[in-house]
């Protein structure tokens, strides 16, 4: 019987009586995470790429163990009565529902084909940092696994998210790869990849997952299209300015832009290398666009809009007009039922 080496950076299975003192090379650190960057903290390689991070070659030598680690004990917490408890703390209180002033019908808005202007970015030395070190990463990278000559390097990792094997010739294209086609997700302590949610809450469990998928080896990544994604946003305003929030790392400047005329925002840029966010947004009022800029950091692009006149919008878009016409006419069957 073969058996599962839990030794991180491992994950491979060998026979007892073939369990030299350097049959195992794994890491002896802990994962870290840091500035969108993956390591191990005994060695000093570092990627932006789950994938990559996962196929690093362990830094030291040593056995095989077979010893499972145990998982974490989480505490029972008895969630009825602490319920219970919050809500006899929460003040008191009547609601009072207060309703937002409608826009002034007696100004004329603005026509939303009205010519766009691009808004001045401002990069923060932040967002500057970390893309040079992301250029850097790469450029080991591709010297490392000889992307530069075409040709593949013995010892290169698969890219494929849950299989530890290596390139050992023309003879490891021909082998099939186990593999998880999904991404990782880290959710409240729980650890599982999105293609077979597998559970554990012990990252080693996690790395030794057996993939799910079968198909051939990928030992030299490709340059993807770009992929357009949705990006978790928000927005809030002043009495004079409206500021809305994208939350994305690494944006890069020379390729995002973001246009607005009186009445129209065209949200547009490249962030983590592959991923496009794009949306226009039909705001509710109207922005004076000369005074209105585009601030890029690390983290996040903030698009600070000055308000025309100030005054408190009810809504950030404008509702559509046939979605609207749609509620009333709903409202007035009900009236006459």
């Amino acid at each position: 019987m073969s058996l599962l080496c839990y030794n991180k950076g491992c994950g491979q299975r060998y026979q007892l009586e073939n369990n030299a003192e350097d049959a195992c090379t794994h890491h002896p650190g802990v994962p870290v995470f840091h500035d969108a960057l993956k390591g191990w903290s005994c060695c000093k390689r570092r990627t932006t790429d789950f994938s990559d991070f996962l196929g690093i070659v362990g830094c030291t030598k040593g056995p095989h163990n077979s010893e499972k680690p145990p998982e974490p004990i989480k505490p029972e917490v008895n969630i009825t009565s602490e319920k219970k408890e919050l809500s006899d703390l929460k003040p008191k209180f009547q609601e009072h529902i207060i309703r937002a002033p409608k826009p002034v019908e007696t100004i004329k808005r603005p026509s939303p084909d009205e010519p766009s202007t691009r808004l001045q970015l401002k990069v923060a030395s932040s967002l500057m940092q970390a893309l040079d070190k992301l250029k850097l990463c790469t450029q080991n990278e591709e010297e490392q696994n000889g992307d530069n000559s075409g040709e593949i390097k013995i010892g290169t990792s698969c890219k494929h998210g849950g299989c530890s094997k290596t390139y050992d010739g023309l003879q490891s294209s021909g082998e099939m790869c186990k593999f998880h086609s999904g991404v990782p997700i880290f959710h409240e302590g729980m650890k599982f990849w999105s293609c077979c949610k597998r559970r554990t809450s012990d990252f080693n469990t996690f790395l030794a997952q057996e993939g799910c998928t079968t198909g051939v080896h990928l030992w030299v990544k490709k340059d993807a299209d770009k992929k357009l994604v949705s990006c978790r946003h928000d927005w809030h305003q002043t009495g004079g300015v409206v500021t809305i929030t994208i939350y994305a790392k690494n944006a890069m400047p020379e390729l995002s832009y973001v246009e607005a005329n009186s009445s129209v925002v065209t949200i547009h840029f490249i962030f983590e290398g592959e991923k496009e966010f794009h949306q226009k947004v039909n705001l509710w009022g109207v922005i004076d666009v000369k005074k209105s800029h585009v601030t890029m950091t690390a983290t996040k692009i903030e698009v600070t809009l000055r308000k025309s006149e100030p005054m408190t919008w009810a809504r950030l878009e404008l509702p559509v007009q046939g979605a609207t016409e749609k509620k009333q006419s709903d409202l007035i069957v009900d009236d006459k039922q």
